[in-house]
This record gives C-alpha cells, sequence and structure tokens, in this order.
C-alpha cells in the first residue's frame, strides 16, 4: 500500500504573548492509501490540529508532511489552497450550508474554486454526487427542507464532487442520531471500499470502531495506533450499542 500521507516530527505550537502551549509534540504518521482511519482524543488532545495540519488548513511549527508525495510544509498559503481543494474534501460536525441555496448549489461550491476546471460540467457534477449518497430526488430542496442527516449526507456530496483523494471527517456523526449516525458511517465504508482514504476525527469509540484503524492522541501525542484489519467487522446495527471499554488510562491527564 503506497503512502499517501506522510508526517513526520510535527510539531505544532500557538503562541499568545508571552505564552506558548505546544497542541502536537513530535507526531509521525503515515496513512497508506486506501485506509480508513479514526484518529480519537479527549478535547486538547491535539486530534484536531493535527486534522487541520494533515488538511492543509495549517502549517507545523516544526516538522516535514507531504501529500501524495507533495511537501507541503514548504509551500506557501496559495499553493496550499491548490493542494487542498485538488485532494482533500472535508465533513464538519456542523453542516456548513448555505441556508438559502438548494442541495445541488451547495454542492456545486468547491467546483467554483476549482482551477484545474476538471469538472467540465458543475451541474452535472452535483447531481451525481447527490445521486451517490442517496440524495438524487433531493437536489432542489433547500437545506431546511432536509433532516439532519439529509444535511450531512449534502455536506458529503460537498466534499466528494471533486472526486478528492482524501475525505477529512471531523466529528461528522456529532449533530445526529444514532440510526443516522449509522447510516453516515455506513456511506464512509461505500466510498472507503471504492477506494477513498478517510480520516475521521471522533471522540466516540462505538463511531471508531467503524473504522480499520484507531490512532488515540493525549497531550499532543499518538499513544496507540492499532489496526482492526485482522478483527471480524461488526455488524453496522451493532456498533453504536456498544460502550466504551476499559482500556486502562485513555482519559487525558495533565
Amino acid at each position: 500500500m503506497e503512502p499517501i500521507i506522510e508526517a513526520s516530527a510535527i510539531i505544532k505550537i500557538y503562541r499568545a504573548g508571552s505564552t506558548s502551549v505546544a497542541a502536537l509534540q513530535g507526531v509521525d504518521l503515515c496513512v497508506g492509501d486506501g485506509e480508513f482511519i479514526a484518529i480519537m482524543g479527549t478535547s486538547g488532545s491535539g486530534k484536531s490540529t493535527l486534522m487541520n495540519i494533515l488538511g492543509c488548513l495549517d502549517r507545523p511549527t516544526k516538522g516535514e508532511y507531504r501529500l501524495d508525495g507533495i511537501p507541503v510544509h514548504k509551500m506557501k498559503p496559495d499553493e496550499m489552497a491548490a493542494v487542498r481543494n485538488e485532494k482533500i474534501g472535508f465533513v464538519f460536525q456542523g453542516f456548513n450550508l448555505l441556508s438559502r441555496t438548494s442541495a445541488q448549489e451547495n454542492v456545486e461550491l468547491p467546483l467554483l474554486y476549482d482551477r484545474t476546471h476538471r469538472m467540465k460540467n458543475p451541474r452535472e457534477a452535483a447531481a451525481d454526487a447527490l445521486a451517490q449518497v442517496g440524495l438524487g430526488d433531493r437536489k432542489h430542496h433547500d437545506p431546511n427542507q432536509l433532516s439532519g442527516g439529509e444535511q450531512q449526507r449534502v455536506a458529503v456530496a460537498r466534499a466528494i464532487v471533486s472526486r478528492p483523494a482524501i475525505l477529512m471527517a471531523d466529528e461528522p456523526t456529532g449533530n445526529l442520531d444514532s440510526k443516522t449516525t449509522v447510516e453516515i458511517l455506513d456511506l464512509f465504508k461505500e466510498l472507503n471500499n471504492q477506494g477513498m482514504t478517510i480520516l475521521m476525527v471522533t471522540h466516540e469509540w462505538d463511531v471508531a470502531q467503524r473504522a480499520r484503524r484507531i490512532i488515540e492522541m493525549c497531550d499532543g501525542r499518538i499513544v496507540s495506533d492499532k489496526s482492526r484489519s485482522h478483527e471480524k467487522a461488526l455488524p453496522s446495527h451493532l456498533c453504536l450499542s456498544i460502550k466504551e471499554p476499559d482500556r486502562g488510562g485513555w482519559i487525558c491527564e495533565s
């Protein structure tokens, strides 16, 4: 499996006046093309900071980051933006949809910033993406006419409309009920089976169980990195009824 993400000795320090906070403290991470990874940790563990750096939304204070072989850590902001738009799709806890804009028009938005013009017909591409997430018949509906699960599906369609290599999801099920959570995770699994690399930040152990590899963070460091490829897959209707086990010391304490 070829690596698509290679992060080495990543350090991120935030400064406010004379105060410095080390959000990441020497993170090393390699992600193979086509993996499905869950990144877990309590608030302040560094998981979202790491996601922002891997997603080219921020740059490390120190360290090297290569995305599909491209040395992102050496790039200027506009170069990072171009790589981000070409290679990464984002899904967030808040759906971040424009309220007075149809589902199809929301999905078309990323294509307006695509300098490569890979999609010759943005409207057709948006319709195809909505059909892929099961909302082909809802493309003319505004967000307030859609359920929470349908809005998140629109957000997923927007993330994949430009056919990125990587889907990054930050707490994508945080605003959803358990049934809808299963539906979104099933959709992620389907996209992963089609070859898309998925990185998902979550604090919910039962949600992380749907990934094939689970990374746990604490105090800006990776403290556990385990593959679930050798384990028997859990039925989707059971995954959300599993309670977090006592794994001894995962809670991040300072």
